[in-house]
C-alpha cells in the first residue's frame, strides 16, 4: 500500500484528506491512502519520515519555507521563490516542488481581463511567493501590503482611493477568513472597490469568504482557491506517481 500525506498545522479542516480519499474511490485506486500529519513544530516531521515509509507528501501553512531544510533536491521553482508544497520521496531522498504556480496560474487566468495590469499581494508566506512568481511571468506588477508600513510594501493604511484605483487585482494569501473564522477579512476599504477590480482569494473555505462578498456587492469580478487546490492536488498526484 503506497502512503501520501499533508504536513502542515492545523489540518481540521483539510482539503488534500478528503479529495483524494474520493479521488481513490472514484478512480478505483486500491493500493494508495492519504493521511494528514498535522505537527506543532516542523522538527516533528523528522519522526514521520522514520515512522512512515511515505512516498510523498503535500505541505501546507504554516510550513512551506520550512520544509526545505529537509530537501535532499529541489526544482528550480523552489530555489527561486524559497517555498515547496510538493515532496516526493526515492530512495530515501526528499525531491522538493511547488505545484501552488501551476494551481494559481491556471485558476487566476480564466478571469483575468486585460486592464487587470497592477496586483497587491495580502500576506508574504509560501503561497503569496507562488503569487508573487505567477505575477512575474505575467508581467503584472505587484506590491505587497503588510499591516506595518515598510520601505518595499504597503501598509493597509495607505490604501487609499489613488492606490485602490492603480491596483485592480487583490489577491489575498493570508488564511484570514478561513472557517470557522468566517467573520475576518483583510483590512481594506472596501467601499473604493469598483466593478474593475479583481478580488481572488485562496482561502477555500468557506466557498465565498467575507473579502469575496464584501467584493461580489461592488461587482468586483472574484475568484476563490478551490480551483487552485484541486490542480495543484491533480499536480501532485503526477509528480508522486512519476517514473
Amino acid at each position: 500500500m503506497k502512503l501520501y500525506g499533508l504536513i502542515g498545522y492545523p489540518l481540521s479542516h483539510s482539503f488534500s484528506k478528503k479529495y483524494f480519499d474520493e479521488k481513490f474511490v472514484h478512480e478505483n485506486i486500491t493500493d494508495a491512502v492519504f493521511e494528514n500529519f498535522s505537527i506543532a513544530n516542523i522538527d516533528l516531521l523528522k519522526a514521520i519520515l522514520l515512522r512512515e515509509e511515505l512516498q510523498g507528501f503535500a505541505i501546507t501553512i504554516p510550513y512551506k519555507k520550512e520544509v526545505i531544510a529537509f530537501l535532499h533536491e529541489s526544482n528550480d521553482v523552489v530555489q527561486q521563490i524559497n517555498a515547496c508544497n510538493c515532496v516526493k520521496i526515492t530512495d530515501g531522498k526528499l525531491h522538493g516542488y511547488n505545484t501552488d504556480v501551476i494551481g494559481f496560474e491556471k485558476s487566476f487566468v480564466q478571469q483575468l481581463q486585460p486592464h487587470h495590469n497592477k496586483a497587491l499581494i495580502l500576506g508574504t508566506g509560501g503561497a503569496a511567493a507562488a503569487v508573487e512568481y505567477v505575477l512575474r511571468k505575467l508581467n503584472i506588477d505587484y506590491t505587497f501590503v503588510s499591516r506595518t508600513k515598510q520601505s518595499d510594501k504597503l501598509s493597509y493604511a495607505e490604501l487609499n482611493e489613488t492606490v485602490m484605483h492603480e491596483y485592480p487585482i487583490i489577491i489575498n494569501t493570508s488564511p484570514l477568513g478561513t472557517y470557522p473564522n468566517i467573520d475576518e477579512c483583510p483590512d481594506l476599504p472596501y467601499e473604493l472597490l469598483t466593478a474593475k477590480h479583481y478580488l481572488y482569494d485562496l482561502v477555500y473555505n468557506p466557498h465565498e469568504t467575507k473579502f469575496l462578498r464584501l467584493g461580489k456587492e461592488k461587482n468586483c469580478t472574484t475568484k476563490n482557491g478551490y480551483d487552485m487546490l484541486v490542480l495543484q492536488a491533480e499536480e501532485n498526484w503526477k509528480i508522486w506517481n512519476e517514473e
